[in-house]
């Protein structure tokens, strides 16, 4: 049999002088486990310089073992190795290939959990069925000539998203970050795209007098389409399947890779919009705390005495309401017409009330606003502890001791409403 050592040009017709040697050889990267550096990787160098006098490639990305559920080497005589076809056969291959790259850092071992490989299996049937979901809704509207001009805040925030999602996984990439390229791309498909945005245009695609209904087909389409891009070396066969039915192109291995585009750079929408998640999450909190049932629809007051913090409610008003189950929005500069034991949770710049009387037990509202005031005050001590260290203000990035000023300010800012609200609840 032919020795491995010689691999890497016996395979491509040497010692003739073939046209696969000259395309192929040196090649890039190898890719191996940190077990066979000796046995193979270095057998390869010395072979490829004493039969053609170049190094067999440029780079050997050393990747750990995969081990057992409880840490030992897959091996014949334990028995504990894993049939990747069963697993295939069972989770696809998708899924299996997701997990081993999930969570995988170079060098390091990696442990075989079929949960983990479950998780993955779903995380591919979120893709699908979100897929599925703007399919369903493509034939609404022609979206060809939406410009950037047309985009909502949310529009642009998720664009501004992707546009990042890009250049960050491009980045890890090439560093060979798999492991974090795959959980950035997770969490934004998962949580921002899915279960955010998604949430967020549905009143846009039910409402036919909807104007802005164009505007979020397009996004949904340019977003998913060039997420599929990124996805498609850790999940080829979902994201090829997906891309050919949503586009008339021929196989999204064909397609130019996506890269950061300075015009889809919007951080202010990011901003506003990170906002109104900021409230959203307050309100699901505040009602999961109160067992308040998704169907109870409730008054939501936005009381900021900032504009332009008002200005962004007013603008994503639609979707704020459907999110945060209210029965109507209301945004103003200040407490008026608002019931004394109203709930309320506390955003930097603004307050965000309900009016949940019959709802709430007063006392555990006071108890949580403690709590509240407890760790705010401990993030304060903590803000100023930093600041008051004349070695951390000396020797730490002007970036970073700026940052801790301004989350100083934004911690004492939300005290004093806190403070505010017990007082109110302890009249």
């Amino acid at each position: 049999s032919v020795s491995s050592a010689l691999w890497t040009f016996s395979t491509l017709g040497w010692p003739e002088k073939t046209p696969e040697m000259d395309y192929f050889y040196p090649t890039n990267t190898l890719v191996t486990g940190y077990d066979i550096i000796f046995f193979w990787v270095v057998r390869m160098v010395f072979s490829g310089y004493e039969h053609t006098g170049k190094c067999p490639f440029d780079t050997v990305l050393i990747h750990g073992l995969v081990r057992d559920d409880q840490g030992r080497k897959m091996s014949k005589s334990l028995g504990n190795g894993i049939d990747p076809l069963e697993v295939i056969d069972q989770y696809g291959a998708d899924a299996l290939r997701f997990t081993l790259v999930t969570g995988n850092a170079p060098g390091n071992d990696m442990r075989f959990y079929m949960e983990r490989v479950e998780a993955s299996r779903n995380f591919a049937n979120k893709v699908w069925n979100a897929s599925r979901f703007i399919m369903m809704n493509m034939e609404q509207a022609k979206f060809d000539e939406v410009t950037l001009e047309d985009l909502t805040s949310a529009d642009k925030w998720i664009l501004s998203k992707l546009n990042t999602l890009a250049k960050d996984v491009t980045e890890n990439m090439e560093k060979y970050e798999l492991g974090i390229a795959v959980q950035k791309l997770n969490d934004f498909l998962w949580e921002e795209f899915c279960d955010w945005y998604i949430e967020m245009v549905k009143p846009r695609l039910y409402n036919d007098d909807d104007q802005t209904k164009a505007a979020a087909l397009w996004t949904l389409n340019t977003v998913l389409t060039e997420a599929l891009k990124l996805l498609h070396p850790y999940m080829p066969f979902i994201t090829e399947e997906i891309y050919c039915n949503l586009t008339e192109e021929e196989s999204i291995m064909l397609t130019k890779w996506p890269e950061f585009k300075e015009e889809w750079n919007f951080k202010e929408d990011e901003k506003a919009v990170e906002m109104i998640k900021e409230a959203v999450r307050g309100i699901r909190n505040i009602r999961a705390e109160m067992n308040v049932s998704p169907k109870k629809k409730a008054q939501v007051f936005v009381v900021s005495e900032n504009k332009e913090v008002r200005d962004i409610f007013k603008q994503g008003k639609v979707f704020f309401g459907t999110l945060g189950y209210a029965s109507e929005v209301i945004i103003q500069s200040d407490e008026s017409g608002i019931e004394e034991d109203a709930v309320s949770t506390v955003i930097p710049e603004a307050v965000i009330y309900m009016p949940f009387a019959e709802l709430i037990d007063i006392e555990k509202e006071k108890e949580r606003l403690s709590k509240e005031e407890k760790r705010l005050n401990g993030e304060i001590k903590r803000c100023e502890g930093m600041l008051g260290n004349e070695r951390f203000v000396s020797k730490a990035p002007a970036a970073k001791v700026q940052e801790e000023k301004e989350k100083l300010a934004k911690y004492q800012q939300m005290l004093s409403q806190v403070k505010e609200q017990l007082a109110r609840l302890n009249k």
